[in-house]
């Protein structure tokens, strides 16, 4: 795979602070059982790196001591460490929204049978990554049979209340198939919607619309396909200044498997620590870092154009 932390080391994105921290995005391995073309984190069967019960509990104790509101779960499939349950009990229980970056065919996996029981119990907040509504599409992106899959667990998910019951939220995740940038959020959730629904019965509250970011997987098959300074450039020329404002970087703390902590996802993958320096979730647990400056190079620029692009959608609607 090619190393793409070099292409992006020379930029003019501009300097950005942040805010009062919100949420706690937490991946908790790269063990997936899909291996997904547009992968950010390059996830999959094979990969070996799982968060261990001793980085869950320093994570346990981080949500004890900062306020942070929502913490968010993501991989590969999360689900898949086992100390998942238990880092979402404890979540509950002490009042924090807990979202969930399901990939949808791990609930038909055997042993995971009653996992979206569990989700359910939980009052979980389902973000389901389905990057299109056409079998085709999906299954191009994510392997043969995954649509069907995908749309058998959605369907459970319907049965127990997601998408149906005020507690029990489904958010659908989409992203482009390929080096352009999504369409409009809104009219896209509405044909999303209608087809989901028309064909095969199935209800869900917001779409969220998903920019892939030029790093790991998907940059490695742009430079192989000679796109990446086309793509690039695309990213820069509907560079918006207002999407400033809203990207995620400001408000979410990323921690990895490790326990390291990163300004978000996309940084953790390509490994840029904060300005600060590399540091773990043990030694940031009474640390205050509002104001402290984020770590910025040219994959920012993913972030903000266009609609910009967050783990919760378009920006411009945020």
């Amino acid at each position: 795979m090619h190393k793409i932390l070099p292409l992006l080391q020379t930029t003019d994105f501009p300097a950005i602070s942040r805010l009062p921290l919100e949420t706690l995005q937490v991946n908790l391995g790269y063990l997936c059982n899909l291996s997904c073309l547009h992968c950010h984190v390059n996830a999959g069967p094979k990969r070996k790196e799982i968060m261990t019960r001793e980085t869950v509990d320093q994570v346990i104790t981080f949500l004890k001591t900062q306020k942070v509101s929502t913490l968010d779960l993501t991989g590969g499939a999360p689900e898949m460490n086992p100390h998942f349950r238990e880092l979402v009990r404890v979540a509950r229980s002490l009042g924090i929204k807990v979202i969930d970056r399901c990939n949808l065919t791990i609930l038909q996996e055997p042993g995971y049978e009653q996992m979206a029981q569990f989700l359910a119990d939980q009052q979980v907040e389902i973000e389901a990554s389905l990057p299109c509504y056409l079998e085709d599409n999906v299954d191009q992106q994510r392997g043969n049979g995954v649509f069907q899959q995908s749309i058998k667990a959605l369907q459970g998910l319907n049965q127990l209340g997601y998408g149906i019951e005020s507690a029990l939220t489904l958010n659908l995740m989409y992203n482009p198939q390929g080096p352009s940038l999504p369409p409009n959020q809104t009219e896209l959730e509405v044909a999303y919607k209608q087809h989901l629904k028309d064909k095969y019965g199935i209800i869900f509250n917001n779409l969220y619309t998903i920019t892939n970011m030029p790093i790991q997987r998907f940059g490695s098959t742009l430079v192989s396909k000679g796109q990446f300074e086309g793509y690039m450039q695309l990213l820069r020329d509907n560079y918006q200044p207002e999407n400033l404002k809203t990207v995620m970087c400001r408000t979410i703390l990323s921690v990895d498997w490790q326990g390291y902590v990163y300004d978000c996802d996309f940084n953790q993958m390509l490994d840029l620590p904060m300005p600060s320096g590399k540091q773990h979730i043990k030694d940031v647990i009474a640390m205050n870092l509002d104001n402290n400056p984020v770590s910025v190079l040219e994959h920012c620029y993913g972030c903000t154009a266009g609609q910009g692009s967050s783990c919760g959608g378009a920006l411009e609607e945020a």
